[in-house]
């Protein structure tokens, strides 16, 4: 099981994040990216999985032509799953990509 953040935790983390929407309903965040077209959006998403895989992370998304949507929480982390570390890491590194 992993930690979910604290309330405290969630909003610095947030801070760093600024374009990634919090849900509190399901306490998770959410971006929605847009590409030149669907082949910028396909690569991108490539680079996401290759990382993903590796962290043992794996990220929500949807994707239409050149739109990426990408939903992050951690489905074991406390009671009922929620935001943890794992997806503000993997939050950075899809900034990165982006």
């Amino acid at each position: 099981m992993v930690a979910a953040l604290t309330e405290a935790e969630r909003e610095t983390a947030l801070a760093a994040l600024p374009d990634w929407e919090y849900d509190s309903k399901r306490d998770a965040i959410s971006r929605k990216f847009k590409f030149a077209d669907f082949t910028a959006a396909f690569a991108f998403m490539t680079r996401v999985s290759l990382h993903a895989e590796k962290a043992d992370h794996h990220p929500e998304w949807f994707n239409v032509y050149n739109v990426v949507d990408i939903t992050l929480t951690t489905h074991d982390a406390g009671d009922d799953g929620g935001l943890s570390q794992r997806d503000l890491d993997l939050a950075h590194k899809i900034e990165e990509f982006a």
